[in-house]
This record gives C-alpha cells, structure tokens and sequence, in this order.
C-alpha cells in the first residue's frame, strides 16, 4: 500500500496557517491586508478564514474576531493553568502612535530623541521609554493626534473574563500577535472605553525557565 499523499495531521483544532489567518482577523485586519503581510494571495487567506469558520463551528467572520481559543503548542495554552489569577493588577505596557515614514520615524525617535530601540516589524516599531513600551506604526492617512493605551496584565485569558464579567465589550477575543524568536509571546485583546475610544490588555508570555 502506497504513503497516503498530503498535508500530515495537525494535533489541533487548526492548522498553523489557520492560526496565523485566525489571529489576524481577530486583530481586526482585512483579508487583503493579512495577504500582504504574510505574503500569500487573497484566495489562500479567503480559504484559511472558511476553513476555521467551519472547524470552529462559528456563524461568521464577525463571530471568529470574539471566538476565544489558542494554539495547543502556544505558551499561553500550555501554561494558562499556572498563571496567577491576579487580574486586577494593571500597568500601562504601551502607548501607540501613527506616522507617516515608518523608516524616518525610526531614525527620529531613536537618533534624534535617543530612545531605546526595540524592534521593527514590518511598518511597525517599537522603543522603550523607561519601562513602557512605545509602538510606532506607519499610516496610511495623516497621522492624527490619538493614544491608544495598552494596560498590561499578567494573565489575559483571566483578565479578559473577569472584564467580559464585568460588562466590557471586547472588540476581540485574545490572540497572539507576534511570536519572537526565542519563543516569547506577546497576546491582546481590544475594546472600548465609555466614550467609544479604544484600549487593550496584553500580556507577554515567556518560555518556562530550564
């Protein structure tokens, strides 16, 4: 009998494209705008976004973006249980601004202000000011005069129950947003303050030590 032919078997409810696509549209991006991210053609991400919605049993795309869940293999799954349930505990983790040249904005902030440069990600990057973290990413309008504050917890999975408890909407459920690689995790989830202004919880999750 011959080698049954195709993809092998994933031990999960998604596939890791799934998950990448799944993450994306829970953080609020077009299917065009995951293509051009990742890299790959519109029909694939329209294929991924079918395919969790019928694995996951959800009625649309607007359900998938609040579906809570993470991959079996992602630290947050496999250490959600040792986590501190602690979730009143806030801190400000990062504070968000758009530009208009990612590339100049980067030289700016980090040779002109001599902020600590972190990371650059695509058209987004990030710089550490004193312990909080700042997020620049590139615009595609003029760039406006807004914050958005993220308010880091130290499990959001708990965090993000005991908000939804309390009466928050979340615009979406937690979902990773960049693995780094040394296997740090960094999870949000958004959603908006009284007046309609939006706000986030993360949290990064790093590798049990050896």
């Amino acid at each position: 009998m011959g080698k049954r032919r195709g993809r092998p078997p994933h031990d999960d409810l998604l596939t890791p494209a799934e998950w990448r696509t799944v993450n994306a549209v829970r953080h609020g991006l077009t299917n065009q705008q995951i293509a051009d991210r990742r890299g790959i053609s519109l029909d694939a991400v329209k294929y991924h976004v079918a395919n969790a919605i019928a694995k996951l049993g959800v009625g649309n795309r607007k359900a998938l973006r609040t579906w809570v869940g993470s991959p079996k293999d992602s630290l947050l799954h496999s250490g959600r249980n040792g986590m501190t349930n602690d979730t009143d505990y806030f801190g400000v983790g990062q504070i968000s601004r758009s530009v208009a040249d990612i590339e100049a904005a980067e030289r700016w902030y980090r040779d002109v202000l001599g902020l600590d440069h972190l990371y650059t990600f695509g058209n987004i990057a990030f710089f550490d000011c004193g312990g909080t973290r700042l997020m620049l990413s590139q615009a595609e309008d003029k760039p406006g005069p807004e914050s958005l504050i993220y308010l880091r917890v130290p499990d959001i999975d708990a965090a993000h129950r005991r908000l939804v408890d309390r009466g928050v909407d979340f615009i979406n459920a937690p979902h990773m947003i960049h693995k780094h690689d040394d296997g740090v995790e960094e999870w949000m989830a958004f959603f908006n303050d009284p007046e309609g202004r939006p706000l986030a919880i993360m949290s990064v999750v790093e590798p049990a030590a050896t």
